[in-house]
């Protein structure tokens, strides 16, 4: 499904880290960024997570929340969540319907091998969910960065 700038995000009702649910109607009234991520404790991931992390206070300040999504358990979230300090929500879509819905489950081409699997994607959601900004292919440098400046375009 290839989402657009404009539309209304897929709901959603995922298990999450501390035993809790986490649902897109959980954020009507504020702003969500929804990002995507492979897996727990790689890199890449532990780096993204860490970047929004050190940042959610600013997020906070502009009435966002922050939730990243992946098909690891919620068990394996409280770990990476502990392990790193976390200062944010995660969702476990184990059967990856949310990521499916959210065009996240794409083919991937490593050594010339190709697999399905996650795309690092991020959403900016506005109050009644409306799809605000979609970043694909996202790079984990800076880019916490460019979420934020293009969050204060829709706030200010």
């Amino acid at each position: 499904m290839e989402l657009k700038i404009g539309q209304k995000a897929p709901d959603f009702i995922l298990p999450a880290n501390n035993n809790s649910e986490i649902a897109l109607s959980d954020y009507k009234s504020q702003f969500l960024v929804l990002y995507f991520y492979p897996k727990d404790n790689t890199p890449g991931c532990t780096k993204e997570a860490l970047d929004f992390s050190e940042n959610i206070e600013e997020f906070t300040k502009l009435n966002t929340s922050v939730v990243g999504i992946s098909k690891d358990t919620p068990t394996k979230h409280d770990k990476f969540i502990e392990k790193n300090s976390l200062k944010l929500s995660l969702g476990s879509d184990i059967d990856g319907r949310v990521i499916n819905n959210y065009g996240a489950w794409i083919e991937k081409n490593m050594y010339g091998k190709k697999y399905m699997g996650i795309e690092r994607l991020t959403i900016l959601i506005g109050p009644g969910n409306e799809i605000l900004q979609i970043w694909r292919k996202v790079r984990v440098k800076d880019h916490v960065k460019k979420v934020l400046e293009e969050l204060k375009k829709h706030i200010l």
